[in-house]
């Protein structure tokens, strides 16, 4: 984006970041280490043509009150500010043309990322029982704070996209422009994360650049001139009220769709869940949360079956957030996993944590929804097929739907106007119409 082409409010927080940073030494504190993590992310951002994540604002603001006393109040005040600025900056920037696409595939790469961090934890806090000098602990300790800084980061940047999402989605259309009166003759043309303790004092090494400063991914920004996205609040409505129940797909009541019954648990199942609660239990009560989110990861990839019984022991052992933290991990699987997850989550009475993780799951990028789509095509999961679509074209938009059947229109048209048929007549035209407009045959 040209400078001249910015947004009031992009650069105007733009102008605030360089004069932040004038006031700070550039080689010092959080400041010194994002410029040499991550240069090209400050220099986008001063200027202007990328919003950095509020985690790296908040970070600089720490810098500004190292000095302690008085510094401490001005710190107070000039974070008020900056939210206020920052907040419009994000708004006035989401707010361009594809907008909450560029959104919904940075989620998809910080999810990731946010995993990785959450595995590299885990895999250093085993690495360091087995260090053989102490040298090598300190190395690895010193890894090991960087991960966990990783994956604050990470999620941060993960609860502030989702909400940035959400902001688009429940943003009206914007009113169309009044249409002229045609004239006989030719008339002249007259857009919160947690408080961070000090950055350690050195950086040895670096495995990968996970939780980069801009909070961009290693993929070049699409080149998408496409209207954004409206709000689809009445699908959604008409999904989370849905008197289907575990119904997913969006037939008849006389159709053979509900999901499989609730399965049986046998001893050993049930023996890995209470050993689960228990260590999480023991890894948040010493502080050890980067190996209790591991722990979450490999429960997310777990059979289905084991879900309902751990959200409840979770729930009964005090753990609610670990258990809303598992369905975002959910969420993030292959789209039969999520799919079979969110049946037996269904079955066993948890409607609202499986159409949660259906709803989540969706909002991976347009392309990545037709490739699963298609793999379940070839392995012949129609059920699991109906279900992923149906969460799809209620939650996204039609001009989203649309791109998601750009692999192969032969197979993914019809499945897609079924799938929107069976959630209204509304959506299905609209999806239709979308459909069309990108090329199309519907």
């Amino acid at each position: 984006m040209e400078v001249e082409q910015l947004p009031d409010q992009v650069r105007e927080f733009a102008v605030y970041l360089r004069n932040l940073l004038a006031r700070l030494d550039q080689d010092a504190g959080w400041c010194g280490i994002f410029w040499q993590r991550d240069p090209d992310g400050m220099r986008v951002c001063l200027t202007g043509a990328e919003v950095p994540p509020w985690d790296v604002v908040e970070a600089l603001l720490q810098d500004l009150g190292v000095g302690g006393g008085s510094y401490e109040a001005e710190v107070e005040s000039e974070t008020v500010r900056a939210r206020a600025l920052h907040r419009a900056s994000l708004t006035a920037f989401d707010a361009r043309p594809g907008g909450r696409d560029l959104l919904g595939d940075r989620l998809d790469v910080m999810l990731r990322e946010q995993r990785y961090a959450a595995e590299r934890q885990v895999e250093l806090a085993q690495l360091l029982h087995t260090a053989a000098t102490r040298e090598q602990a300190e190395a690895m300790r010193l890894d090991l704070t960087w991960a966990r800084d990783d994956h604050e980061r990470a999620t941060a940047r993960c609860a502030e996209l989702h909400r940035r999402i959400a902001d688009l989605d429940r943003r009206p259309p914007p009113s169309p422009p009044p249409v002229p009166v045609p004239q006989q003759r030719p008339q002249p043309a007259p857009p919160e994360p947690p408080g961070r303790s000090e950055p350690p004092k050195e950086r040895k090494r670096r495995p990968r650049g996970s939780a980069r400063f801009a909070g961009m991914p290693d993929v070049a920004t699409p080149a998408d001139d496409t209207p954004l996205p409206t709000a689809v609040q009445g699908p959604l409505r008409d999904f989370a009220a849905s008197p289907r129940g575990a119904r997913f797909a969006g037939a008849g009541e006389g159709e053979a769709t509900a999901p499989p019954a609730p399965q049986h648990l046998d001893s050993e199942a049930r023996a890995a869940i209470v050993a689960c609660v228990g260590a999480l239990l023991r890894l948040r009560a010493e502080g050890r949360g980067g190996e209790a989110h591991g722990a979450l990861v490999e429960a997310a990839h777990w059979p289905a079956a084991r879900f309902p019984l751990l959200a409840a022991e979770l729930n009964r052992a005090g753990l609610g957030a670990d258990w809303a933290t598992l369905l975002w991990e959910t969420a993030s699987l292959p789209a039969d996993l999520l799919v079979a997850a969110a049946d037996a989550l269904a079955a066993a009475g948890r409607t609202a944590d499986a159409q949660q993780i259906l709803r989540q799951g969706v909002g991976r990028p347009a392309t990545e929804i037709g490739a699963s789509v298609l793999r379940l095509t070839g392995e012949g999961r129609h059920r699991e097929i109906r279900a992923l679509l149906d969460a799809y074209v209620r939650v996204r938009t039609p001009e989203e739907a649309a791109r998601s059947v750009r692999d192969d229109p032969g197979r993914l048209v019809p499945l897609l106007v079924e799938a929107a048929r069976g959630v209204s007549d509304e959506r299905y035209w609209d999806v239709v119409h979308a459909l069309r407009v990108a090329g199309f045959h519907a």
